[in-house]
């Protein structure tokens, strides 16, 4: 049957550092071909950055750790509403629609992911470490996309009633 979600959630194990689930799907998310040592290098690579940054930078907005950094990114970069294209009587309207927390999640990945892998030239590490300190941060590629997408849902509010 098409559309049913698997057990993916139930069968994932938590990274072997930290021992977090979310660090385990944002690792499953980076990886390519199924390189999970790539994808785990990749990823505790940037978190020794952003652990470094951290000991050198001392800023008091943000947290003491690397993996409280990501937990805070992903908290900053989690939309929670998104607008879907709906066709109504030949028109189609940009509709503001809430998000489950697995949509939102997703997305938030996506959008981490995506903002690294469009800066070219530098080592994935030190572009997702980039990332996700800018993230915490409330800045970078990431936010400002879910900024973006809050804006046009707030715009579009007068087509809410659309959303059944």
């Amino acid at each position: 049957m098409a559309g049913r979600f698997t057990a993916s959630e139930s069968q994932l194990k938590p990274d072997p550092r930290f021992q977090d689930l979310l660090v385990a799907k944002f690792t499953n998310c980076i990886m390519y071909d199924g390189k999970r040592a790539t994808a785990q290098k990749v990823v505790y690579d940037a978190f020794d950055m952003i652990q470094n940054r951290l000991e050198k930078d001392k800023l008091e907005t943000l947290p003491k750790t690397a993996i409280e950094v990501f937990h805070k990114a992903i908290e900053n970069v989690r939309p929670s509403v998104e607008v879907r294209s709906k066709r109504v009587g030949g028109a189609n309207y940009q509709v503001p629609m809430q998000l489950n927390r697995r949509r939102q999640q997703s997305l938030t990945f996506r959008w981490i992911i995506v903002a690294a892998r469009e800066e070219k030239g530098k080592p994935m590490a030190l572009r997702l470490a980039k990332e996700l300190y800018d993230a915490a941060k409330g800045e970078g590629k990431a936010v400002t996309t879910k900024d973006n997408t809050h804006r046009m849902a707030d715009a579009n509010k007068a087509f809410a009633h659309f959303a059944w």
